[in-house]
């Protein structure tokens, strides 16, 4: 059992518990992946999986999951909603390196204006609170990421594993709980205007991403530039290439 593969597990059955899903398309070569990493008893099998569905009101619901034994584990998980939702990103960047554990977890605004906020941040808040007591912050970050980010972004680098196995995972859980019950709620928009809006915000979120994306390096050494960039562009952040 890997470190993040009891959140996959979790994430999937209460999606499947509440949402009506549907698989989404893996590109072929894309839902297994290996690599030889390391010499000697350093030697590591990378294997990097792929998971992904959909549903009425969201888009994409993707994971992105790197066992590397011993030197990497990570998992990467976004939820993309349907365009005609104003609905934030649920994003998921749990990251566990040989110096230390990265934990990213967010439902990433679309806009940043009050009505947005109370929407969809500050009903929220108490949950952050609660967690960011036992996460703290985890220090700076890029500037050019900070609009990308809500008011309740946990960010933290926890010094324990026991710590990502028990309050991390709890964060986790409250988080997509959280954003199912947005999701149960959501009204889709009908204006031209907002529909459009939307449809920039998440263009925009997703050029960032797929420009910035922190994993690149790492794929690019375990399998290659052409396989990361077709599975950075045409998987984790495909919305691009559906309005080209």
């Amino acid at each position: 059992m890997t470190l993040y593969q009891p959140f996959l597990d979790y994430a999937k059955a209460k999606l499947q518990e509440r949402l009506s899903l549907e698989p989404y398309p893996i590109p072929e070569g894309f839902d297994r992946k290996e690599a030889i990493t390391g010499k000697g008893k350093r030697q590591e099998t990378v294997i990097t999986t792929s998971h992904a569905f959909k549903s009425p009101k969201l888009r994409q619901i993707r994971a992105a999951h790197v066992d590397g034994g011993n030197s990497l584990q990570v998992l990467n998980f976004v939820i993309f909603p349907q365009l005609n939702y104003d609905l934030p990103f649920f994003g998921a960047d749990l990251v566990t390196l040989p110096g230390g554990h990265l934990i990213a977890l967010d439902m990433q605004p679309l806009f940043h204006d009050k009505t947005y906020q109370q929407k969809y941040s500050e009903p929220i808040l108490p949950m952050f609170e609660a967690h960011q007591q036992h996460l703290p912050w985890g220090g700076d970050f890029p500037d050019e990421a900070k609009p990308f980010f809500s008011p309740v972004f946990l960010w933290t680098r926890p010094e324990k594993t026991e710590v990502v196995q028990t309050r991390v995972f709890e964060a986790f859980k409250d988080y997509l709980d959280a954003y199912l019950d947005f999701v149960d709620r959501a009204e889709a928009a009908s204006d031209r205007q907002r529909l459009e809006e939307i449809k920039n915000a998440q263009l925009s979120y997703i050029n960032y991403r797929a420009a910035k994306d922190p994993a690149r390096g790492m794929f690019n050494r375990f399998y290659g530039e052409e396989w990361t960039e077709e599975y950075i562009h045409g998987f984790l952040f495909d919305l691009e290439r559906q309005y080209n």
